[in-house]
């Protein structure tokens, strides 16, 4: 198995939307990308931040968005995260009747492209899309809400695809998001994710930054005895 190093994204869902510039940069010094969870209230039952908020927040930090759409019609919408200068936009494969299509507009108009896979959904119809992306995001819970356990049993999502990734050779980032902390990270490394997702890990720590890093050193130690 050969893995990258860890990408550590901090979920800003469970930052204080009242004082998110200053929590962004509560994390800036050891973060590696910073975790954006834009909700629609359709796809998912849940309404949070949207393209203003994202506008905004790029011009106060210089950490590379992640930006997580669980939306509806994101062919509609993705683009403009791009725009707005995401350095990844991911979209649900479940909102999406043509993936592929999509990755090619988003890596056209300057960013990363990611497929996100929710917790019901089998990872294998998508296998063979994966080289058109930059980014797999596996969801490791229901997406939808901050604050729910890891679910260990959606990691064979995680084993399948870091096989197909290695058997082929794809540049390609696995992301894991859902219940990562300090008691799941290894494990989420270990079957072969190299960036993580972690909300209240981080936000609810009483030092972000020394939450992130010690995130980053448990998946360094998991990836290299896995």
């Amino acid at each position: 198995m050969t893995v990258p190093p860890p990408i550590i994204a901090p979920s800003i869902l469970a930052a204080d939307f009242a004082r998110l510039a200053e929590e962004v940069r509560a994390v800036e010094t050891a973060a590696d990308w910073l975790h954006v969870d834009v909700m629609d209230n359709h796809f998912v039952p849940n309404l949070t931040i949207g393209l203003p908020v994202v506008q905004s927040l790029r011009a106060a930090t210089e950490l590379p968005f992640d930006v997580h759409l669980m939306i509806n019609d994101p062919r509609r919408w993705a683009p403009g995260y791009a725009d707005a200068g995401a350095y990844n936009v991911t979209f649900h494969a479940e909102a999406c009747d043509d993936p592929v299509a999509l990755a090619k507009d988003l890596r056209a108009a300057g960013a990363k492209a990611g497929l996100a896979i929710d917790r019901d959904t089998p990872i294998e119809p998508y296998l063979d899309l994966l080289p058109s992306f930059d980014t797999l995001l596996i969801m490791t819970i229901k997406a939808g809400f901050g604050g729910q356990r890891f679910i260990p049993e959606l990691l064979e999502k995680v084993r399948t695809a870091r096989r197909h990734v290695d058997a082929g050779h794809l540049e390609l980032r696995i992301e894991v998001d859902g219940g990562i902390a300090a008691d799941t990270i290894e494990q989420a490394a270990a079957a072969g994710a190299d960036a993580f997702v972690a909300g209240t890990a981080v936000y609810g720590a009483d030092d972000p930054a020394e939450a992130v890093r010690r995130l980053r050193g448990l998946a360094e130690r998991a990836a290299a005895e896995a």
